[in-house]
């Protein structure tokens, strides 16, 4: 039985490849107290398990698969990268420029010290920055330095060997130092520190944004002695800061009537306001009392998600679109942001950017006018532009081809970085003009999961007997310098971030995390904060590390060679 089910593996490799993704992935998404091995790992730890067996699968699989994933890479951080590349986010941006040079440093370093070559040493910075796209790189780049197919298959199965051995510690690593650590070397009350920076941001102490989107809808009758009566709509909708609120529907003398905002209030009016509940108590707690109109009370309301794509919001508070004309009569229930949609906090100086998606309810009407002024209406999850996105993966392609000759050591791009260009561009080209090239989100989670743990099973499949093999050779050494190479560079960080770029103690930990692609810290940041704000500092470091480490896969090949 034992040996049909090894021949029809190596008969049927795909049957191979699917097997290994199918019992990798629940190993991988199992949590245990917020931590959890990674599907990554666990794809990779599989497959060389299976590779045991001998089997081969071309490589040419792998990278069909490899370029989907690099492109969806681009696709996602291209609006956060070009923003904080160009503009409000550089000292973020700067810090995570900083961060992958002490990464790429650290670990280059101690590849020389330990005598690696180059495909341990590439392997070894691959998995200390779990930069799963700067392995394919990495192995891209060792199949075209004109070797023998054994010599290239024996590079690649160390490649693969060294980023095993040292990516559980590199995922690992991150958390410890930057959430348990962290606020103990930089002695940081992380929650104190978050209140503070949403109480700057114009929060209240009920906790980030709760006035903003937390909101009834009432119906009061107006009599003699309400401060209300003689105001217009617009005075109160607008002036009222303190209770934002809009006015639905007007009842007069039996009539239904569509409110303006210079209709002047009168004695017996009956109003539909929506608004927080403390807001509307404070505007009618005196000559009013609230009555049960079903008729009034009957709004259609509808929720949708709008992309900021108009230069003209680029940049503005919550509190400015509130008091845009625009904006009346619509509420905000959550933002997100950057790559992998982070929510960040609903606060009235909460400034929000292009490629952000806000999530607004109210009535169409209204949503119809605030996404004129806004931007536009995210249906994304409809159809994808197929032309369009295989379109670009070919040109960043054939950008990548070329190799360019600097004092006799070939310079290239590569294939994988064009693509990996080619998505940031396209991802930023649909952030703001958003005409053509949609790809809805499932779909980039689709090509960037399977994209990547299908490459992965290649790699391990393909290295698997030879990784064995390499274990013996390099053996706990490998480990510990893997250990030095991630935990290195992020106390660092920690250090440069509070100290030199002096990020406020509610961001600097996030910032950290977002240098270190760490998304599982920021989520038990959030936690201890009780807040958003740490996303904050996380999406453009994110964006830039994503990028740049995933370039470093070739560099390291180029110095160590």
């Amino acid at each position: 039985m034992w040996d049909w089910f090894a021949a029809a593996l190596r008969d049927n490799p795909a049957i191979a490849l699917f097997l290994t993704v199918a019992v990798a992935y629940p190993i991988g998404t199992f949590r245990y107290r917020g931590i959890s091995l990674g599907t990554v790992a666990a794809t990779l730890i599989v497959g060389i398990l299976i590779g045991q067996l001998r089997i081969d699968i071309s490589h040419n699989v792998a990278i069909v698969f490899f370029l989907l994933f690099l492109f969806a890479i681009g696709y996602r951080v291209g609006p956060q990268f070009v923003r904080g590349v160009a503009r409000d986010g550089a000292p973020q941006a700067l810090f995570a420029v900083v961060m992958c040079a002490v990464s790429f440093d650290t670990a280059y370093g101690a590849a020389r010290m330990a005598g690696y070559d180059l495909s341990y040493g590439s392997g070894l910075f691959a998995g200390a920055a779990t930069a799963s796209a700067a392995l394919g790189l990495s192995t891209s780049a060792i199949q075209g330095l004109g070797l023998s197919a054994d010599e290239t298959r024996a590079m690649v199965g160390a490649l693969s060997t060294a980023f095993a051995m040292t990516y559980i510690f590199g995922t690992i690593g991150p958390i410890l130092i930057i959430s348990q650590l962290g606020p103990r070397v930089l002695r940081i009350d992380l929650a104190k520190a978050c209140r503070a920076y949403e109480k700057r941001l114009g929060g209240s102490a009920h906790g980030a944004g709760t006035s903003w989107h937390h909101y009834v809808l009432r119906t009061y009758r107006l009599f003699e002695g309400s401060p209300q009566i003689g105001r217009t709509i617009e005075e109160i909708e607008v002036r009222e800061t303190r209770s934002r609120c809009f006015f639905g529907q007007l009842r007069r003398d039996r009539a239904l009537l569509e409110p303006h905002p210079a209709t002047v209030l009168r004695s017996g009016d009956v109003v539909s306001i929506a608004g927080p509940r403390g807001g509307l108590q404070r505007l009618f707690d005196v000559g009013a009392e609230e009555v049960e109109d079903l008729e009034l009370l009957t709004i259609p309301t509808t929720g949708v998600d709008v992309v900021v794509t108009r230069r003209a919001v680029d940049g503005k508070t919550l509190a400015e679109l509130a008091h845009m004309e625009a904006t009346h009569g619509i509420f905000l229930t959550r933002i997100r942001r950057g790559a992998m949609g982070d929510e960040i906090p609903i606060l009235p100086n909460t400034a929000i950017h292009r490629g952000d998606v806000l999530t607004v309810v109210g009535q169409p009407e209204r949503i119809r006018a605030s996404i004129a002024t806004i931007g536009r209406a995210d249906f994304s999850d409809k159809e994808t532009d197929v032309t369009t996105m295989f379109l670009m993966i070919a040109i960043g392609a054939l950008v990548g081809v070329p190799v360019l000759m600097l004092g006799g050591v070939p310079l290239t791009l590569s294939t994988a970085g064009g693509v990996l260009f080619a998505g940031i561009a396209a991802g930023w080209q649909r952030s703001t003009f958003p005409t053509f090239g949609n790809i809805p989100p499932p779909v980039i989670w689709f090509m960037n999961v399977v994209g990547l743990n299908l490459f992965i099973a290649v790699i391990g499949i393909t290295s698997g007997s030879s990784f064995v093999e390499g274990v013996q050779h390099v053996g706990l050494p490998l480990f510990l310098w893997g250990m030095l190479a991630t935990s290195l560079p992020v106390t660092l960080g920690l250090l440069i971030g509070k100290y030199i770029f002096r990020f406020d103690d509610a961001l600097v930990l996030g910032c950290c995390a977002g240098a270190s692609t760490s998304t599982a810290t920021l989520g038990l940041l959030t936690d201890q904060a009780e807040s958003q704000v740490p996303t904050l500092g996380y999406t453009i470091p994110y964006a830039v590390s994503n990028t740049l480490l995933t370039i470093g896969g070739i560099l390291m090949v180029t110095f160590l060679k």
